[in-house]
């Protein structure tokens, strides 16, 4: 049985929904980026000592979040089609500049991450401590056995079929 695209339509959140589809849109991006970003941001603002803070990396630091910023900016505003409605339509929409600043957000953010480590090598070298089996392989193992707990149990309820009423009163 087929059913009709403009019921198909309705089971979409996005249609029902467009700014909570927009909400939860952004912040599946935003939230791991953020997250991921907490080392880096504690560094920049709380840390202090000798090459902790104050190297030839902070800027491009300050740029990568500068795109990155833009880049949710960008997609969650539709600027700047929304100010000047059909004169962005081919070039310089908001999805057009969302993919040029996420390229270079990850461009700088590459960048960086390659000059701060050579940057950093010597003071790292220094004052972290020496890679063990718990902290490299160690660490690895436990994440793998946690995904594959994780994959067991999404992966258990494919067989797991709850009883209709019908059979439950033959039993």
């Amino acid at each position: 049985m087929r059913l009709p695209s403009r019921r198909r339509c309705g089971w979409f959140p996005e249609q029902k929904r467009p700014r909570l589809s927009k909400v939860l849109r952004t912040t599946a991006f935003a939230y791991p980026y953020l997250f991921d970003s907490i080392p880096l941001l504690y560094r920049l603002c709380l840390c202090s000592g000798v090459g902790c803070t104050q190297n030839a990396a902070l800027p491009m630091h300050i740029w990568h979040f500068v795109f990155a910023f833009l880049t949710a900016f960008l997609f969650a505003t539709h600027l700047p089609e929304r100010l000047a409605p059909g004169f962005f339509d081919f070039v310089g929409h908001s999805h057009q500049l969302f993919h040029v600043c996420g390229a270079l957000g990850t461009y700088f953010q590459i960048e960086v991450l390659i000059m701060d480590m050579n940057l950093r090598k010597d003071w790292l070298m220094n004052n972290a401590p020496v890679p063990s089996f718990s902290s490299t392989m160690g660490a690895w193992l436990l994440g793998m056995f946690m995904s594959l707990i994780v994959i067991g149990c999404f992966s258990s309820a494919l067989y797991w079929k709850p009883q209709s009423e019908r059979n439950k009163r033959k039993v």
